[in-house]
């Protein structure tokens, strides 16, 4: 089986989390990918977020009627900061036979060698960029730490379109009580987004 692992804090998931792996899906033969909302990422330790359990909720509806795609809650029920690596390893223990793919944006791509253990990640997953608006793929644009792995065999840079949806300004139009741009955010999410008042 081929499975996918995507990662976030979807605060709140919208079609920038949705189109591109959908599209990712299809290209890579993927049967499987599954969305970690996380509860307490490590990249960011202070921002006030909606509360894990929404943030999995949205996720949930948001991939309703999405073939492949699925919501897991394993990195909900850490206590702690959840890190790729760990994570990877979790799924390696439960899937063995599986071939795992980690997807990630290019934005997150050029941060990698800041993660912990970043370098045991392409060994435990092959690597997925997904393309993110402002972010260059061309490989000179890289730190000269990630140059080489991004020429690794197990790194597929996608070249899709990026989707110029941002989380910050979609929370600033709820926050204001505004809708957002028709396409951005599943009506579902909004509307569960609107009855509990996640974003005031």
């Amino acid at each position: 089986m081929k499975l996918g692992l995507f990662g976030g804090s979807f605060d709140p998931i919208h079609a920038g989390h949705v189109l591109p792996v959908r599209e990712a899906r299809r290209a890579l033969g993927l049967d499987r990918i599954l969305y970690l909302p996380t509860a307490h990422p490590p990249h960011k330790p202070r921002r006030r977020m909606a509360p894990p359990h929404a943030r999995y909720a949205m996720v949930e509806l948001a991939l309703l009627g999405e073939e492949g795609l699925f919501a897991s809650p394993y990195e909900l029920t850490l206590d702690r900061p959840a890190y790729t690596v760990e994570t990877l390893e979790h799924f390696r223990r439960l899937e063995p036979a599986a071939d795992l793919h980690l997807l990630i944006g290019s934005d997150s791509f050029s941060d990698l060698h800041h993660w912990v253990r970043w370098r045991e990640i392409p060994g435990l997953a092959r690597l997925v960029v997904l393309a993110r608006p402002g972010w260059s793929q061309e490989e000179s644009a890289l730190p000269a730490e990630l140059q080489e792995l991004a020429r690794d065999e197990r790194v597929t840079l996608l070249h899709q379109p990026p989707v110029d949806v941002s989380a910050t300004r979609l929370r600033e139009l709820f926050a204001r009580g505004e809708q957002p741009p028709a396409g951005w955010v599943h009506e579902s999410v909004v509307r569960y987004v609107q009855k509990y008042d996640l974003y005031p």
